[in-house]
Order: C-alpha cells, then sequence, then structure tokens
C-alpha cells in the first residue's frame, strides 16, 4: 500500500475535500523516547519493527500555522525564515502536503515555530509533523479522532505518531500490512516529580539523518536481529516502573535502550557514530554521578545531544554538575 491509499481510506467519508476556514494553527509537543523506536518493517508506510514509549516535552515542540494563499507554490518558514523550496525540509514537506491537496493549484503558506533544534535528534520531525497533521485538521475540518491523526502523522516521520499528547505515550507496531493498528496512545500515568535535563552538545544539523541511519542499521548491523528482543525486555520493565513509580528501574531499563539502540549503529557498515567527545565526557560524569550515589540516568536519540532523566529532589545537584542544561518538567 501507499501513504495515499491509508489517506484515502481516514477521508473517504469527509464531505468536502476543500478548506473550511483560510487559516489554521496547532501545537504538538516533542516526545523523548524512553524505550526507542529504531528500524522499519515497512518504509512507505512508516510501520516500525517494535513498539516504542516516549514522554513529551510539554512546553517544547513546534507551533505550525496554515494560511491558504493564492499563489504558484508553497511557502514555507521556520523560525521565520523562509526555507528554500529545494531544501530537504522542504521537499519533504511538501511532499507529505501533497497527499492532502484537494487540487494541484491549491498551495499553502506554512510557518512553523520550533524551540527545539532541527534535525538535532531531538524530535523536531516529531513534533513538527503531529503539529502540521493537527492543524490540517482544523483547516479542513476532518474531526478525525486523535488515533486516526496518530496514523497519518507516522506517514509524514514514525515517531510523530507520539507527538499528539502530552505524558506517556506509548506506540502499537502493529501487524497488518495496511498499518491501521500502528497507532499511538496515551498512558494514564503521572509522576510528578520527574524531570528531564536537556544537555544540547550540538544544536547543528547531524551528518546522517535519522531515516538514512535507522536503514543501514538494519540492512547491515549484525546486532539489529538482537534489537526487537531487547525492546520487548526495556519496554516491560519501563512499564512496570512508570506504574509502580521505580524510578530506578525506569532510569536504567532507558539508558540501556538507548546505549543498546547506538550499538546497533556502530556496528553497521558504513558505521554511523553520533557520539561527540563532549557526549561520551558527559556520559562518564553521569555514570561517576550514580557512583557517588546521585540517581541520574540518560537516554540519547539519532543525534549527539543527551537528555538527562532524574527526580526534583536532585534537580539542584544535576544543574550544578550539568549547569547549561536546561530542566524540563514533564508533569505539572
Amino acid at each position: 500500500m501507499k501513504k495515499s491509499d491509508i489517506v484515502n481510506l481516514l477521508l473517504q467519508e469527509k464531505e468536502s475535500s476543500l478548506p473550511s476556514r483560510e487559516k489554521s494553527m496547532a501545537f504538538a509537543p516533542s516526545n523523548i523516547a524512553l524505550c526507542k523506536y529504531w528500524g522499519k518493517r515497512d518504509s512507505e508506510l512508516n510501520l516500525p519493527m517494535t513498539s516504542s514509549l516516549s514522554v513529551a516535552l510539554p512546553d517544547k515542540g513546534a507551533m505550525t500555522t496554515l494560511i491558504v494563499q493564492d499563489a504558484s507554490s508553497d511557502t514555507i518558514t521556520v523560525n521565520n525564515q523562509q526555507i528554500s523550496e529545494d531544501s530537504k525540509f522542504a521537499k519533504r514537506t511538501i511532499e507529505y502536503l501533497d497527499l492532502f491537496r484537494p487540487q494541484k493549484n491549491w498551495h499553502l503558506n506554512i510557518e512553523i515555530k520550533s524551540d527545539v533544534p532541527i534535525a538535532a535528534g531531538l524530535a523536531s520531525s516529531a513534533c513538527g509533523f503531529a503539529s502540521l497533521v493537527s492543524a490540517l485538521n482544523e483547516l479542513f475540518d476532518w474531526k478525525l479522532t486523535h488515533r486516526q491523526l496518530s496514523i497519518l502523522a507516522r506517514l509524514g516521520s514514525g515517531s510523530a505518531a507520539r507527538s499528539l499528547w502530552n505524558g506517556f505515550v506509548e506506540w502499537h507496531a502493529g501487524m497488518q500490512p495496511d498499518g491501521m493498528d500502528s497507532f499511538a496512545e496515551p498512558l494514564d500515568v503521572e509522576w510528578q516529580s520527574l524531570c528531564m535535563g536537556l544537555l544540547l552538545v550540538s544544536e547543528a544539523e547531524k551528518p546522517v539523518s535519522s531515516r538514512e541511519a535507522m536503514q543501514c542499521t538494519v540492512d547491515s548491523s549484525i546486532f539489529y536481529s538482537l534489537w526487537p528482543k531487547k525492546v520487548n525486555q526495556d519496554l516491560a520493565l519501563i512499564k512496570q516502573a512508570l506504574k509502580t513509580h521505580n524510578f530506578s528501574l525506569l532510569g536504567g531499563a532507558a539508558e540501556s535502550n538507548a546505549l543498546a539502540m547506538h550499538a546497533t549503529m556502530m556496528s553497521a557498515w558504513p558505521p554511523i557514530c553520533y557520539y561527540l567527545p563532549e557526549t561520551i565526557a558527559a556520559m562518564q560524569k553521569v555514570w561517576q554521578m550514580r557512583k557517588n550515589g546521585v540517581e541520574v540516568y540518560f537516554t540519547q536519540d539519532a543525534g549527539p545531544n543527551l537528555k538527562l532523566i532524574f527526580l526534583s529532589d536532585h534537580k539542584a545537584i544535576v544543574k550544578e554538575q550539568f549547569p547549561e542544561m536546561e530542566t524540563v518538567r514533564l508533569f505539572d
């Protein structure tokens, strides 16, 4: 099946393909995977090999505004800077919009305000596509459910399936070839004292995109065959930790899962390594802090930046060790 088949399936009962208003806007939070998504069973539909679980950064993400315009092409601005139509970012965005465009000569002014670095391993694509499809839902008045929006967001970026909610979110891998059972849903769990620290080692665009790195890993890593088993184990541990508020279990499983994901990348050919010297230095500092009795853990996505996980009781001492860190309270 193609992406357009899924779009037609979900929108076939809508009365009109034309927008119901001239402007819409929507926000979607960035999400940080505690149990990672790495590898696809269907590249066209972004269907994952395994399920995954994330937590949202409620005040970090993307706000997308859509304005219908009488023009010969779409206009895309990110943080008030117009993006070239020839850029990877614009091509990917326009390709996604083409799935919903009612007429070939129908175009939009797309304004994106993002407070997370683009393509630096902080889920910018996830919140970007989730906010885009949410804004389209408002523009066309589709009245889609969050589950349906999760499926549509997934077509733009796999992890975007998880960026429609705050809190903890699980993305079900599903088994159906059409992917209609591959969607995310929120977990009924809150953890008021849980904090995350954003440690930006570099805001530069990463040299290898997540999509390219993922495919290379699946195709060539000798370790990748072990990855689904690792995910299943970690997912069960993290769910247990959330249920019992066992912080040691949560942090250990999340850190181990991230390290295992990066191990599969480094065993690929050509090898993929997102670590910078500063990344490794920060890891070693985290490990030393734990030896000294301060419980702090890290997770890392496809980029050099770390996300530190700790409880509010340790906020001051973690901040002292990492003064450049930005602390995010995950639950109000």
